[in-house]
């Protein structure tokens, strides 16, 4: 979709009750990245959207759903702590 600044385009992507992935399309990483931070996603891609990258965590905003899977982060929420306090007598 033609927009006509990055103000419309960020609107418009963050006009959804979702918010799982963005996909940004530039040859400036810095104006990228700068639009990233003001997309609602829980993941933005630069120039693809069709890869995961085990390392980072797979995760999504508002109505796409709760918690992250694959990296540290989603394999933690798979984990249930527990703590023991113990004093010895």
């Amino acid at each position: 979709m033609k927009v006509r600044s990055d103000d419309e385009a960020i609107a418009l992507m963050n006009d959804s009750p979702y918010g799982l992935t963005a996909s940004i399309w530039s040859g400036d990483v810095d104006a990228a990245e700068a639009i990233g931070d003001r997309v609602e996603t829980g993941t933005v891609f630069l120039n693809r959207c069709d890869y995961l990258d085990p390392a980072l965590a797979w995760t999504g905003v508002k109505d796409t759903g709760r918690g992250a899977s694959l990296s540290e982060i989603g394999y933690a929420m798979l984990t249930r702590p527990k703590s023991f306090h113990l004093r010895q007598i």
